[in-house]
């Protein structure tokens, strides 16, 4: 079939097709150039009448395939077609049942062959899964897994920490035969309040950082992180009950007065807006009514606002003079105390405090900025997501993490089901358990050694190019793509829209499984992305069949085509079926 070399220019090599028949079967199959001490390896990708079209791709040395030509070879040798032997050095080891490598699914190009990846190179660098809507992206993830944890008793993966990020709650029986498995578990944490699909999806309030504030409450501007960072303060000295601290709330509050003293409004607005806030925060020794003596009497605080025939408070200065007395705080001295609980609720009590202490209620402006987040923070608290935040016992982020995975048994996938909560909500939780993870991993002692693999249903909803980084100066699943390796976190992105993705964080995922896809963006994304990638196998992404895959990356030789198996049992991802619907079938 092959005759003499014609021509070679770039990574083409041109051959006489001495049969003159166009033999179809025989695109994308491999040919060896036999090259002195090295085999240059080829594909197939046209034939006609007259010449056969080849694409260099790489070399085999030792028994071991390159991805790559170094330089050019010298083709004058002839061609074969590869042999069986040499199959497996391209698309992977054909034993399955071992330690260090697992199966994607059958090859479309070789009958009756695996492709196959090793763990170390798939699962320690970042991945995505890319298609478009009922092309199989979720059951290529959970045939996937489901390949790993049940392929053999030999080799159980009892140290796998997988967290899945369900959106639509496909995932909560997929995995449940795990738990017939000694010393292997999945568990469904669930959105849903009553409790009937798994335990409550739960992040104690006190985890929740200055970053994690603004990400909860939207915040668009760097300028209110300030005002978390003072609640955040705040909370310690309004929660607790030391007497040492009446002290600290007595300093806060007395400033707090004075600025309203001298804010310029009138007095009867004044009078109000103490009385407001004496009401809300006050201490034993500092409240409405507490007593200020002078030579011949004494009289209350609240007594010293009362405003005359001519509108004057004729004895505030008595308050002033009381109030005086006291030191201002440094909140940059208070420390916090361990294991300290606080809930929403606490919160929201103190950045109604470092709101008036950093003086909203005297600028319109300021109030209309600021106040946004704590009428955020109330929704939030009268809503049904407050119960997510409810914790009574104090326990770590350390011992929260690891009782994630092991409580009654092991677990080494975990689900969390973000159905039944809207889209926004989603993507707070979704960064702020992330968050979570990546600061656990980077603290640990012996760091790598919890793993956490981080898997995002419709991944475009969450890592996009979003304020975060000009809020806080970093997005969290840029920081755990371009970090995250190092401490063992890594993530799995599955979307439709690549296109909308983080830029970053797409650019850092070392491997893909890409489906059947139509949008020009995209696939000009993928085009970007892949190297030896021929036209034709380009083509083709926009026709594959459901669970039809092209493969690449560094924990594959060269792209490959690949047909995923069935998931059994099936994530609940299937299309609704109109004609039975509409027909009563």
């Amino acid at each position: 079939m092959f005759g003499q070399l014609l021509d070679a220019y770039d990574n083409y090599a041109i051959l006489e097709n001495k049969t003159g028949q166009i033999e179809t079967n025989y695109l994308n199959l491999h040919v060896i150039f036999n090259d002195n001490n090295k085999k240059v390896v080829g594909e197939i990708v046209s034939i006609d009448k007259n010449t056969i079209k080849v694409l260099l791709i790489g070399e085999i040395i030792d028994d071991v395939f390159v991805n790559g030509i170094v330089r050019k070879p010298n083709l004058s040798n002839g061609c074969r077609i590869i042999y069986k032997s040499e199959v497996e050095l391209l698309i992977g080891s054909q034993e399955l049942d071992n330690f260090d490598s697992f199966y994607i699914g059958k090859s479309l190009v070789y009958e009756g062959f695996n492709v196959t990846s090793k763990f170390n190179d798939f699962f320690s660098n970042h991945f995505a899964i890319i298609g478009n809507t009922g092309s199989g992206k979720s059951c290529s993830v959970t045939r996937i897994l489901q390949n790993i944890f049940y392929k053999s008793s030999s080799f159980m993966p009892r140290g796998a920490h997988i967290v899945l990020f369900d959106v639509y709650g496909e995932y909560n029986k997929a995995f449940n035969a795990l738990n017939k498995i000694d010393g292997m578990g999945f568990k469904n944490y669930s959105t849903k309040i009553d409790l009937s699909e798994g335990e409550l999806i739960n992040i104690p309030a006190y985890f929740l950082s200055v970053d994690d504030l603004a990400l909860l409450l939207d915040v668009t501007s760097s300028n209110q992180l300030p005002i978390l960072e003072k609640t955040l303060k705040l909370v310690y000295i309004f929660k607790n009950t030391d007497e040492n601290i009446s002290k600290y709330k007595n300093d806060i509050i007395a400033g707090c007065i004075l600025d309203i003293l001298t804010s310029g409004r009138t007095s009867t607005q004044i009078r109000d807006q103490i009385i407001a806030v004496l009401s809300r925060y006050n201490t034993p020794t500092l409240n409405l009514d507490t007593e200020i003596s002078q030579p011949g009497y004494t009289r209350t605080i609240r007594q010293c606002l009362n405003i005359d025939q001519q509108g004057k408070m004729n004895s505030v200065q008595f308050v002033v003079d009381l109030l005086e007395q006291y030191k201002k705080l440094d909140l940059g001295n208070i420390k916090g105390i361990p294991n300290f609980v606080y809930s929403l609720d606490d919160i929201y009590y103190a950045m109604e405090f470092a709101l008036i202490s950093e003086g909203v209620l005297k600028s319109d402006k300021m109030y209309d900025e600021y106040n946004q987040l704590k009428v955020r923070l109330q929704q939030i608290i009268n809503s049904d997501y407050k119960q997510y935040f409810n914790v009574s016992e104090y326990v770590s982020k350390g011992e929260f993490v690891r009782n994630l995975f092991n409580q009654d048994r092991t677990y080494q996938i975990i689900n969390f089901n973000l159905n039944y909560i809207d889209e926004r909500m989603a993507k707070k939780l979704t960064k702020i358990y992330s968050k979570l993870f990546f600061d656990f991993a980077t603290f640990i002692e012996n760091r790598g050694s919890f793993p956490i693999h981080i898997i995002l249903e419709e991944a475009h909803r969450y890592v996009q190019n979003d304020t975060d980084i000009s809020v806080l100066g970093y997005n969290i699943f840029d920081r755990i793509t371009k970090e995250g390796r190092k401490y063992g976190v890594v993530l799995g992105m599955i979307t439709q829209r690549p296109s909308e993705l983080s830029i970053t964080a797409l650019s850092q995922c070392s491997n893909f499984i890409v489906l059947r896809m139509f949008y020009p963006d995209d696939l000009n994304m993928i085009k970007a992305i892949t190297s030896n990638l021929n036209d034709s196998i380009f083509e083709k992404i926009k026709s594959f069949l459901p669970g039809t895959a092209l493969v690449f990356g560094t924990s594959f030789k060269m792209p490959l085509l690949v047909k995923l198996d069935m998931p059994n049992p099936m994530p609940e991802s299937t299309s609704v079926s109109i004609d039975r619907v509409w027909y009563n079938k």
